[in-house]
């Protein structure tokens, strides 16, 4: 279900900016405690955003919980993979993520 991997994308994306490095790295600014705090914050609702988006399109919890799993899997990997190597385009696609999920959620 892409819209689930897409809110999972987003989501770790924004905790992954909350940690200090990830964040001097990609912006080249330190890391206020505000932003911090906002990230932290906003990565755990687009998470549990996803987990509520997966239960409600599969009908229940058991195949609601494997999909999100599965998102959160997918997702976590495809962003340790392009962190290192390209982090412009994690951020890029992740920004990308959150005005297609709802674009795509009343698609399918």
């Amino acid at each position: 279900m892409p819209v689930v991997a897409l809110l999972c994308y987003s989501g770790f994306t924004g905790l992954c900016l909350a940690m200090d490095r990830h964040y001097r790295d990609l912006t080249g600014r330190a890391l206020q405690a505000r932003v911090g705090l906002f990230l932290r914050v906003g990565g755990a609702l687009l998470l549990a955003a996803a987990l509520a988006v997966a239960v409600q399109a599969d009908g229940g919890w058991s195949m609601g919980l494997v999909h999100w799993c599965a998102g959160l899997m997918g997702s976590a990997m495809l962003l340790v993979f392009l962190l290192p190597y390209r982090p412009r385009l994690a951020l890029g696609l992740a920004a990308a993520g959150l005005p297609l999920a709802p674009l795509l959620g009343l698609a399918l």
